[in-house]
C-alpha cells in the first residue's frame, strides 16, 4: 500500500480520493451501515480498554492512600485439614503482650501500629442522631495515624497522654460527622458509642467511597479504651507495619520476629497471617487482565464483522462499477491505480468508523473513571491502537475485491451491463 502511495502521481492519487469519497457518498446507506459496526467495535474495545484505566488508576490512588508498601500481622483463622481425620484446627489469637512485644523487638526501621478490633456493630448516637447498630470501633495506638495514611480535617489527632490513659475521646470519619453533627462542628461534642460518652477530638479527612477503605464510616478511640469497653475472649490484635526498606526484607524479618514472641518451634507452622497491602491490587489487576482479554475479543469478533461488511460492500461496489473500471483502463489507468481507487474508499470508511468508535470510546471510558473518582484522560496508546486497526481492517477486506477489479481485462468490462 505505501510502495503504490508513494510511486504514484500526485494528480492521480487526488483523483482516487474524489472518486471513492463520490462512491461512498453514492453507496450512502451501506456506508453508513458499515462504519456503524466498525464504530461499534472500536467502542467496544478503546471504551472498555479505557475504563479498566480508569479503574486501574482509581486503585492504585487507593492504595498509595493506604501506603502500597506496608502488611498487616493478623490472627490466622480456623484452618480444615483434609488428609487424616479431616480435624479442624484453631490457632490462637495474638494477645496484647505479643502485639506490644513484636513492636518492640522489630529491628528494621519501619512505622509500626497495634490495632485492635473492637466492634462492627457499635450504635451511636448524638443529641439529633441514631445510628444503625452498624458502626465500626477500633482502638488504636499513637502510630496508627501515620501508618494508616489518614489526615485529620478537624480538630486533632489523640494525644500521648489520652493513649497511654485509655481516654474517653474519639476521631471519626467524615460520612459519621457529617451524620452526627449536621452542619456544625463536631471537634468537642459528645457522641455516645454504645453506653459509653466519648468527646470528639478530630475527624478524619473523606477519603471517598472504597473497597478498600472504610475511614469514612468508622470511628477510631485509644486501644486502652478500646480494651476497657469491648475486649472479650475472642479478641486479637493486629500490628501494621510500613516499613523503610524492602518490602521483601521486611516481611522476613517481621515474620522471624512473630515466630519469636510466638515461641514457635522450626517445625511448626505460623499461626499468624502476614497480608501485604498490595495482595489485594495485585489480585484485583489480574482480574481486570481477564476483562481486557473478554474485551479484546469482543471488539476482534466486531471487527470481524466489520471487516466482512467492508469487503461485501466493495465487492457491491467493484461489481455496479465494472464498467466505470473498463472505461478508466482503456483511457490508460493501470491495475494499481484501479486496486489504489478500492483500497482509498475501504481506508475512508474504515477510518471514519474508527475516528466514530474511538470518540464513544474514549467518553464511555470517562463516564467509569468520573464514577470511581479518577480524572478525565486521554488513552493515547488505546487511540493510536485503535486507528492502527481500523486501517489494517480496511485494507485485509479490500484487498481481495481491489485485486479483482485490479484484474479485470478492459474489454470485457466496457461490454458489462
Amino acid at each position: 500500500f505505501f510502495v503504490s502511495l508513494t510511486s504514484m502521481n500526485v494528480a492521480i492519487l487526488q483523483d482516487n480520493i474524489k472518486i471513492a469519497w463520490v462512491s461512498i457518498k453514492t453507496n450512502r446507506v451501506r456506508t453508513v451501515l458499515t462504519i456503524l459496526i466498525i464504530a461499534f467495535g472500536i467502542m467496544a474495545l478503546v471504551g472498555i480498554l479505557t475504563a479498566i484505566d480508569a479503574i486501574k488508576n482509581s486503585l492504585n490512588q487507593q492504595f498509595a492512600s493506604m501506603g502500597a508498601n506496608s502488611f498487616e500481622i493478623t490472627n490466622r483463622q480456623l484452618r480444615v485439614h483434609v488428609g487424616k481425620g479431616g480435624r479442624s484446627r484453631y490457632f490462637e489469637k495474638i494477645t496484647y503482650r505479643e502485639a506490644l512485644a513484636f513492636k518492640k523487638q522489630y529491628k528494621l526501621p519501619a512505622d509500626i501500629s497495634v490495632s485492635m478490633y473492637a466492634t462492627g456493630r457499635a450504635r451511636i448516637k448524638s443529641k439529633s442522631y441514631k445510628s444503625n447498630p452498624n458502626v465500626t470501633v477500633t482502638g488504636v495506638d499513637n502510630g496508627y495515624l501515620k501508618v494508616s495514611k489518614n489526615t485529620i480535617a478537624q480538630g486533632r489527632y489523640f494525644s500521648d497522654q489520652e493513649i497511654e490513659l485509655g481516654a474517653n475521646v474519639v476521631v471519626i470519619g467524615a460520612n459519621i460527622a457529617a451524620n452526627a453533627f449536621p452542619k456544625i462542628n463536631p471537634v468537642g461534642k459528645q457522641l455516645v458509642i454504645g453506653n459509653e460518652k466519648f468527646r470528639v477530638v478530630g475527624v478524619f479527612a473523606s477519603k471517598g467511597s472504597s473497597m478498600a477503605d472504610k475511614t469514612d464510616d468508622q470511628c477510631v478511640i485509644p486501644l486502652l479504651a478500646a480494651r476497657n469497653y469491648f475486649y472479650s475472649s475472642s479478641t486479637s490484635y493486629k500490628t501494621m507495619v510500613v516499613p523503610h526498606t524492602d518490602i521483601d526484607l521486611a516481611v522476613g524479618e517481621a515474620t522471624a520476629t512473630m515466630r519469636r514472641v510466638k515461641k514457635l518451634k522450626a517445625s511448626e507452622v505460623n499461626n499468624f497471617e502476614i497480608s501485604r497491602s498490595d495482595n489485594l491490587a495485585n489480585m484485583l489487576f489480574e482480574n481486570l487482565r481477564y476483562v481486557r482479554y473478554a474485551a479484546t475479543i469482543i471488539g476482534f469478533i466486531t471487527l470481524l464483522g466489520a471487516a466482512i461488511g467492508l469487503m461485501n460492500i466493495i465487492l457491491v461496489s467493484v461489481t455496479e462499477r465494472t464498467k466505470e473500471i473498463g472505461i478508466r483502463k482503456a483511457m490508460g489507468a493501470t491495475p494499481k491505480v484501479i486496486k489504489m481507487q478500492f483500497l482509498l474508499e475501504s481506508v475512508f470508511i474504515g477510518q471514519l468508523g474508527g475516528a466514530i468508535g474511538i470518540i464513544l470510546g474514549i467518553l464511555i471510558g470517562n463516564l467509569v473513571a468520573i464514577f470511581t473518582g479518577t480524572g478525565f484522560f486521554v488513552p493515547w496508546l488505546w487511540i493510536s491502537f485503535g486507528v492502527f486497526l481500523c486501517f489494517v481492517v480496511s485494507i485485509l477486506a479490500a484487498l481481495v475485491p481491489a485485486m479483482k477489479a485490479a484484474k479485470l481485462d478492459p474489454i470485457i468490462a466496457l461490454h458489462y451491463e
